[in-house]
C-alpha cells in the first residue's frame, strides 16, 4: 500500500531548532534537517521556555542543581533562582498545547529547560553529573506521557530516527480514529498496522490484538485508552533486525503458492543479505512490494508496515 497522502502533522519543536533567535546569547541552534527534510511532512509550533517564561534575550545562561529529582534552575554567576518562574510557566504552557493536536516534539539537547536527557545538574561543590531533565521537557513528558519524543542530536542517529518518526505518523494515524471512534474503525487501524507491531513487540501485538477482540463488547472509552497505552508502549520498542525478518518470512507466506522457485529462492537471499547487513531493509522491502503487485496480494497490500512513512525521507536506507 503506497503511503496515503495526509495534511502536514502538527509536533512541537524548540524554537531554537528552527533558527529563532531565542538562546541566551541571542543565537540560535538552526537544525536544517528539521526544517527542511521534516518541514514537508511537519508544520511546528515553537517553544521556547526561557522566553515564553519571561526571560530576555540576551540573558545569563543558566545550569540545572541540587536533587536530580527537583533540580533548581539557577543562573550560572550570579545565582538567580528562576524554578518556580519556569515550572509555573510550564505548568499553564502544557495545558494550553493540549489544543494543537500535537502528534510528538523534537526538544533542544542538554538545555536545562528543554533537554530530554542526560542533562548536566550540578551538585553543591559544583560537579556536573549528565543524569537530568531538563524542567519543561520534563513536565510536558509527565503531562503527554504517550507522545513520541525525540532531541535533534539522537535524531543524528538513523535508527532513533526512524524510529521516533514512524511513532510520530503511527499516533496521528491513531488520531483519526480518536476523531471517530467506532469499533469498525479500530479494528481497521489494528489490521492495517499489524505486521509494523510485530516488527516492533510481538507482545504487544498480541495483548492489542486481544483488545480488539472485544470492540463491541467493552465499554468503548476504556477499550480506547487501553489499545492506545499498548500501542504507544510498543512503537518505543524499536524494531531489531531478527524482528524484521520474522516478519517477512511470515509475509514469505502469503505467496506459498504463487512465487516461482526462483522467487522463492531470491526473497530468501534477499532476507539473507539483510540479515547480513550487505543491504539496507529497503531492499528486502522493495522487493516484497514488487510481488505484491505481481500477484495482487490485498491483505499485505493495505499493511502499513511496507510503507509507514513517505518514501522521500530515506529512513530505510540505512544499513
Amino acid at each position: 500500500m503506497p503511503h496515503r497522502v495526509e495534511e502536514k502533522i502538527t509536533i512541537g519543536v524548540s524554537s531554537c531548532l528552527l533558527g529563532n533567535k531565542v538562546r541566551y546569547d541571542g543565537g540560535h541552534k538552526h537544525d536544517r534537517y528539521i526544517t527542511g527534510t521534516l518541514g514537508n511532512y511537519f508544520e511546528f509550533v515553537p517553544v521556547c521556555p526561557e522566553v515564553e517564561c519571561g526571560l530576555p534575550i540576551p540573558r545569563e545562561a543558566m545550569r540545572l542543581v541540587g536533587d536530580p529529582a527537583l533540580p533548581r534552575l539557577v543562573t550560572n554567576k550570579t545565582g538567580i533562582d528562576h524554578t518556580d518562574r519556569m515550572r509555573e510557566w510550564a505548568a499553564r504552557r502544557v495545558q494550553e498545547l493540549e489544543s494543537e493536536g500535537l502528534c510528538g516534539f523534537i526538544f533542544k539537547a542538554k538545555s536545562p529547560s528543554s533537554g530530554m536527557e542526560r542533562v548536566k545538574i550540578y551538585n553543591g561543590g559544583g560537579m556536573p553529573r549528565n543524569i537530568g531533565v531538563g524542567l519543561f521537557a520534563r513536565a510536558f513528558m509527565d503531562h503527554f506521557p504517550l507522545l513520541p519524543v525525540e532531541e535533534e542530536g539522537r535524531l543524528h542517529d538513523l535508527i532513533l530516527r526512524e524510529n521516533f518518526i514512524e511513532s510520530v505518523f503511527v499516533y496521528r494515524r491513531w488520531r483519526t480514529v480518536l476523531e471517530n471512534p467506532t469499533p469498525r474503525n479500530l479494528v481497521e487501524f489494528h489490521t492495517d498496522h499489524k505486521l509494523l507491531l510485530r516488527a516492533h513487540s510481538e507482545n504487544h501485538y498480541r495483548t492489542l490484538g486481544k483488545l480488539v477482540a472485544g470492540a463491541g463488547s467493552t465499554d468503548m472509552d476504556e477499550l480506547l485508552e487501553r489499545y492506545q497505552q499498548t500501542l504507544m508502549e510498543a512503537m518505543k520498542l524499536k524494531p531489531t533486525i531478527n524482528k524484521h525478518i520474522n516478519v517477512m518470512l511470515h509475509m514469505m507466506g502469503y505467496f506459498k503458492n504463487v512465487l516461482s522457485p526462483d522467487e522463492k529462492i531470491e526473497m530468501l537471499e534477499v532476507i539473507e543479505q539483510f540479515r547480513n547487513h550487505y543491504v539496507p531493509l529497503v531492499v528486502p522491502i522493495t522487493l516484497f512490494n514488487h510481488y505484491i503487485r505481481k500477484y495482487d496480494e490485498s491483505y499485505l497490500r493495505r499493511q502499513y508496515y511496507l510503507n509507514p512513512h513517505p518514501t522521500e525521507l530515506k529512513l530505510r536506507n540505512h544499513g
